[in-house]
C-alpha cells in the first residue's frame, strides 16, 4: 500500500511505517489500517495489481512430486526455483508421493513405484559399461581416472532416471511475488494434480497469512475444479477423449512431426526484414544508410554485438538487442516428461502444455534415451520397466482410481506433445544454453531441429543461432568454453549444425 500511495503523493516516497501508523496513537493507527484495507480492496478489484509485485516470498518445499512441479508450479513464467536435479543427484528408495488410496489400489500404487525405483538402480548398473565405453571414445586420456568414474555415474544416472515415476519427490527453493501467490490460490484447483496443488498452495497461503494477516482482505477463494474451462469442456463432451480418439491424436501429431523432435509450423512472414527495420529504428537511420544485411549483422554477429557473448544474459537490457523481440517462430514438439520439466524452465519460450490425463493411453507411450537405445541389455530392462508402469496405471484405472492419481505412476519417459513459441531474443538465449553438448539430450535434439529449420526459413538469422562456445569464440570472450572442467572435449565452435549432428 505504500507503493500505491506513493503514486499519488506530492510529498515524495510514502513509507510502510506511515501506512501502518507506526508510532501514532491507537486511534490514528486504527484509521490508517481501515484506510489501508479499503484502498487495497479498491485497487485489487480495479485490476491495478502491479503494487502486489513489490513483496516477494521464498518457500522451501520438500516431498512434492515431479508431476506437481511440471503441471502447476513451473507451468508459468512468474517464479524462480532451484530444485534438486535428477540428472546429478541419485534418487533415494521410497522417495515418492503417496495419495490417500486404500486396499488393492494402494498396494498396486506402492508396488509400482517401488518396482520402478528398483528398475532405476538396476539400470544405472547396466548402463555403466556402455556409458564408460562411449566416454572413453571421446576422452581416452581419462580412462581409469576418478573423473571418468564420476562422469560414468552421472551419465548412467541421467539416462536411468527416465524410468522413475512422476510421483518421485523433489525438494526446492521457490520464490514468487505476492501477486503470483494470490494467483496460485485462485487457480490451485485444476488438472493435472489438483489434490497436491490444493495441499501445497494451501500451506503456502497459511504461511503468508501467519506473517501478514492483512492479505486476507484481498484473498479470493479458489475457482472450483469443475468450473475451470478444461473441466467444463470435458463435462459437455461427456468426458475425456476415448481410447480411439486419444490414439488418433497421438498418431496425427507424430505423423506431422515427420521424424523430428521439434517441427517449425509457423513464423512471421518478414522476420529478417522486421528485425532489420527495428535496428534502424533504434539508431535513427534510413535504409539508404544501413541495409538489411548490415543491420542483421550489427545485432546478431557476436563480433559486432558483444553483449551476446556476456556470461550474464543482458540482451534484454540492451537497446539494440531488443530489436530481436520482433521475429518469432512456433514449433510443435514431442519430448519426455523429464526433458520437458527442464524445457519449461525457459520461461520466455512459452508452450501450451497438455492435460496429461486427457491423452493417457492404455499402451506404453514413451521416449527412450540414447544411452539406453544403444545397448541391448539396457533396452530390455527399460522396456520391461515401461510395461510395469503402464500395467500399474491400467490396474488403477480398472479399480476406478481417479485419473489424477493414475498419472502419478507414469514414468519420466512418458511422451509429452505440445506447441511452443518464441521471439528471437529469447530463442537466441535458449539456443545459447541448449545447443551446448552438455545440455540434456532431448532438449539438445529439439534445439538442433529448431536451429536447422530457422536457418532454412530465415538464413540471415539462423546462421547466428549458436552454442555458447560458438558465440564466445566469435565475440572474443575467453575461455571459449564456459563449462570449465565440464568441457565436452570437442571444439564445437568450429563445427556447423550438420557436422555436429554427424559427430554426436
Amino acid at each position: 500500500m505504500a507503493t500505491a500511495r506513493t503514486c499519488y503523493s506530492s510529498r515524495g516516497i510514502v513509507t510502510a511505517e506511515e501506512v501502518a501508523g507506526v508510532g501514532e496513537e491507537e486511534a490514528v493507527r486504527a484509521k490508517r489500517t481501515e484506510s489501508r484495507d479499503r484502498i487495497a480492496r479498491s485497487i485489487y478489484q480495479a485490476g491495478h495489481h502491479t503494487t502486489l509485485q513489490h513483496a516477494s516470498f521464498q518457500f522451501a518445499l520438500s516431498e512434492v512430486s515431479r508431476q506437481f512441479l511440471w503441471s502447476f508450479l513451473h507451468a508459468h513464467p512468474f517464479y524462480n526455483s532451484e530444485q534438486v536435479s535428477q540428472r546429478y543427484v541419485e534418487v533415494k528408495e521410497g522417495s515418492f508421493a503417496v495419495p490417500a488410496l486404500e486396499g488393492e489400489a494402494l498396494s498396486v500404487y506402492r508396488s509400482t513405484c517401488e518396482g520402478l525405483t528398483a528398475d532405476y538402480f538396476r539400470l544405472i548398473e547396466v548402463l555403466e559399461r556402455p556409458v564408460e565405453a562411449a566416454l572413453r571414445r571421446r576422452f581416452p586420456r581419462r580412462a581409469g581416472s576418478k573423473r571418468e568414474a564420476r562422469d560414468v555415474q552421472k551419465k548412467s544416472q541421467e539416462a536411468a532416471r527416465y524410468v522413475l515415476p512422476l510421483a518421485t519427490h523433489a525438494y526446492l527453493y521457490h520464490t514468487v511475488s505476492g501477486l503470483t501467490l494470490l494467483r496460485y490460490h485462485r487457480l490451485c484447483e485444476q488438472h493435472d494434480a489438483p489434490a497436491e496443488t490444493r495441499l501445497v498452495v494451501g500451506r503456502m497461503v497459511e504461511e503468508l497469512l501467519a506473517r501478514d494477516p492483512a492479505y486476507a482482505a484481498i484473498l479470493e477463494e479458489p475457482i472450483p475444479l469443475g468450473e475451470t474451462p478444461e473441466a467444463r469442456f470435458y463435462e459437455e463432451a461427456g468426458g475425456p477423449p476415448s481410447e480411439p480418439v486419444r490414439r488418433a491424436f497421438v498418431e496425427e501429431f507424430d505423423r506431422d512431426l515427420g521424424g523430428r523432435t521439434s517441427k517449425l509450423v509457423d513464423r512471421k512472414a518478414r522476420n529478417e526484414e522486421t528485425v532489420a527495420q527495428a535496428v534502424r529504428d533504434v539508431l535513427g537511420l534510413p535504409r539508404t544508410a544501413l541495409s538489411d544485411d548490415d543491420a542483421l549483422l550489427l545485432v546478431l554477429d557476436p563480433a559486432r554485438n558483444a553483449l551476446l557473448g556476456e556470461n550474464m544474459n543482458v540482451t534484454t537490457h540492451g537497446k539494440l538487442s531488443r530489436a530481436l523481440f520482433h521475429a518469432s517462430w512456433t514449433f510443435r514438439k514431442r519430448i519426455s516428461h523429464t526433458a520437458d520439466s527442464q524445457d519449461q524452465r525457459h520461461r520466455m519460450t512459452p508452450a501450451a502444455r497438455p492435460l496429461l490425463f486427457a491423452y493417457m493411453r492404455g499402451e506404453p507411450d514413451f521416449v527412450v534415451p540414447g544411452a539406453v537405445e544403444g545397448d541391448g541389455a539396457a533396452s530390455l530392462l527399460f522396456r520391461a520397466s515401461m510395461e510395469r508402469a503402464w500395467a500399474g496405471v491400467e490396474r488403477l484405472r480398472a479399480l476406478g482410481v481417479a485419473p489424477e492419481w493414475c498419472a502419478y505412476l507414469l514414468p519420466n519417459a512418458v511422451a509429452v506433445r505440445f506447441t511452443e513459441s518464441s521471439d528471437l531474443l529469447n530463442l537466441h538465449h535458449k539456443m545459447k544454453m541448449r545447443l551446448c553438448w552438455n545440455a540434456q539430450e532431448e532438449i539438445w535434439k529439439a534445439s538442433r531441429d529448431e536451429a536447422e529449420q530457422v536457418l532454412a526459413a530465415d538464413p540471415r538469422i539462423g546462421r547466428w543461432l549458436l552454442p555458447p562456445c560458438g558465440i564466445r569464440a566469435r565475440s572474443g570472450a575467453r575461455p571459449i568454453c564456459p563449462e570449465g572442467d565440464r568441457y565436452c572435449g570437442v571444439p564445437v565452435w568450429r563445427m556447423s549444425l550438420e557436422e555436429q549432428a554427424r559427430a554426436v
